[in-house]
């Protein structure tokens, strides 16, 4: 039917793939990365920062901090757990108690049951709407290569 959208994408229609909390995602892989092609960086990152006059190398230890945090995600997607970004979400256990794999398939489409703020409530509706129009598989392939911040 649709094995892609449904592995990666959340009932809500947001691609967990591409969040920085998802455990086998892009964010954290390239975060990985990252840290193992950068080693000991900390070293020189002081040293550049009086070879070559670049103040910038003084926020190394914040760029890496947060590299850390990025390498850290250990979130299954929403479909396996919590989700691990939206605390008020309420759409995982609508989803359940309705049983519909996405939003738009729900009868009462749109609601306002979410718990999403504004603007990510706007975003739901575009998303569901589009999978509505062409298929969850179509969507998740139409959006598959794109950041989802």
């Amino acid at each position: 039917m649709y094995n892609k959208a449904l592995e990666y994408l959340g009932p809500c229609g947001i691609n967990c793939q591409k969040c920085f909390a998802y455990s086998n995602g892009s964010i954290k892989n390239h975060s990985e990365n990252l840290l193992k092609n950068l080693g000991n960086f900390d070293i020189y990152a002081k040293r550049f920062t009086e070879l070559l006059n670049e103040p910038v190398f003084n926020k190394y230890s914040d760029f890496k901090e947060m590299l850390e945090y990025f390498a850290s995600g250990n979130c299954k997607g929403c479909r396996k757990q919590e989700c691990h970004l939206f605390k008020s979400c309420n759409i995982r256990n609508c989803h359940k108690e309705k049983s519909v794999d996405f939003c738009f398939q729900c009868k009462e489409f749109p609601c306002n049951n979410t718990g999403f703020d504004e603007h990510l409530r706007k975003r739901w509706q575009s998303i569901n709407l589009r999978m509505k129009e062409i298929g969850p598989e179509s969507y998740y392939n139409e959006i598959k290569d794109n950041p989802r911040y």
